[in-house]
This record gives structure tokens, sequence and C-alpha cells, in this order.
């Protein structure tokens, strides 16, 4: 394949998956390693992707990807992680459930639930949850997000401040090594932190990905995450803070 017709295609790959490696890459197209780095370089150097130790990402940024290319990101272990966090959450109970595709994934794996009142302020898990007669659904108000369904501003902060949650299932944009949960949007971040404070136990769901993203405003340390539900081992420093806070990580 010609290096012209390469490039987009490992664009593309970084989008999906949040990140490429030089050895899948090698496999993916049966070239070099050699061939690949220097692709990436150049792919660095014109600040389509950011190097890191054995591959590249999409480079930092304040704004985040959109709504139809996370929603194929590592679609599979986004169900996977869904499916152990519904685990953990009983029938007969109240949750909140914030912006984001492995939030939906989780309103997914609640159906078979019985008795809850979910509480959300993302229209597109209503939807999802009406199908079961058995679940009380709550949208938020709020300025809608058009890019995501997400209801934002101090319309949705309102009405979660009316509620006390048994659990809080939130996903994030991306995290970083030292235990901050990030996100783009600084009015789904107020949202988020509201969410945190009004309820007993909190779920964090995203998957491995989000390790190598950057977002620029902070919802909150793992710390105050009873769980983390991830596909894969965190990174030593992350998995080591939880461990120093007692928060459970648990691998789908």
């Amino acid at each position: 394949m010609a290096q012209t017709l390469r490039k987009p295609e490992i664009i593309g790959i970084a989008r999906r998956e949040g990140k490429v490696t030089v050895d899948g890459l090698v496999d993916h197209f049966g070239v070099t390693p050699q061939t690949i780095r220097r692709e990436l370089k150049e792919l660095s150097d014109t600040g389509e992707l950011e190097r890191v130790h054995g591959g590249a990402v999409l480079p930092s940024t304040t704004m985040n990807i959109g709504y139809s290319e996370r929603l194929g990101m590592k679609q599979a272990d986004k169900v996977d992680i869904a499916r152990k966090c519904a685990e953990e959450i009983p029938s007969n109970c109240s949750i909140f459930l914030n912006i984001g595709t492995t939030t939906e994934a989780v309103a997914s794996e609640l159906l078979n639930h019985e008795g809850l009142l979910v509480v959300t302020n993302n229209i597109n898990i209503a939807p999802i949850l009406a199908t079961n007669p058995n679940i009380e659904v709550v949208v938020t108000g709020g300025n809608l997000r058009r890019s995501d369904g997400g209801l934002i501003g101090d319309l949705a902060i309102q009405t979660i401040k009316q509620f006390r949650f048994d659990y809080a299932v939130i996903g994030c944009s991306a995290l970083h090594e030292d235990g901050d949960i990030l996100d783009f949007d600084i009015q789904e971040v107020g949202a988020s932190k509201t969410i945190i404070q009004q309820s007993k136990h909190v779920f964090l769901a995203a998957d491995s990905s989000k390790f190598e993203r950057r977002a620029p405003a902070k919802i909150a340390n793992v710390s105050e995450m009873d769980i983390f539900f991830t596909d894969k081992t965190p990174p030593p420093p992350f998995a080591n803070f939880c461990k120093n806070h007692d928060t459970q990580i648990q691998l789908s």
C-alpha cells in the first residue's frame, strides 16, 4: 500500500482505538518497523498524531472526538466493561448515569434489573431503558449538547441536587497517571462533580484508551471512586494510586 494511502488509515485506526503501535501497524500493513516509525514521525511533525513510546496517539486537544467516532471506538471492550459494572449494581436502587458511550453501554446491561430509578443527563440512555417497564427513568433538564445528546448547565445541576443516589456510574474523556479524571466541557465537569457529591457509591467506567488521551478539565480524582472498571491493567503509577486509596480495579 502506498504511503499516501497508509497515513489516513493509520489516523483512522488511532481514532477508533485511541492509540496505534508500531508492532500493530507492522502486522496490519505488512511493512517494516522502520517504515512505520518514519511515517509516525511524519504524522507527528504535521501535528496529526503525537508520538508515545512504542507508537502514537491522537494529539492533545481542547476538543473531544466526535460522538459517532467515539461510539465505534473499542466497542467490544465497552460492552465487557459495562457488563462487569452492571453486575455490581443490585435491583431496587437509585442510579445516576452520566454522559458518554460507556455509560450508554451500562444502560443496556441494566435492562434485566428490576425496581431501578435511573436518573441521567444523557438523552441517548432514556430510550434504551424505556423498554423495561420495571425501570423508572428521569431525564434532567439542561442545555442540549447536540453533538452527543448530553444535557449540561445550571438546570441539569439543579435537577441532580434534588436526589441522593445509591450508585453513580460516570465516564470520562481522559485519565492521567496521577489519578486525575478528565473531560473537555467545563459545564459537563460541573454536572459530574455534583453527581459524585450526591452519590453513596461512585463507579468509574472507562476503557484503557483513556490513558492515551489528553483533556484539560478535571472532574475528580480516582481516589473518590469506589470501583474503576476497565479492560486492561492501568499503568503502574495509576494502579498504585488506586491501591493506596482503596479504589478497586475490576478488569472486564
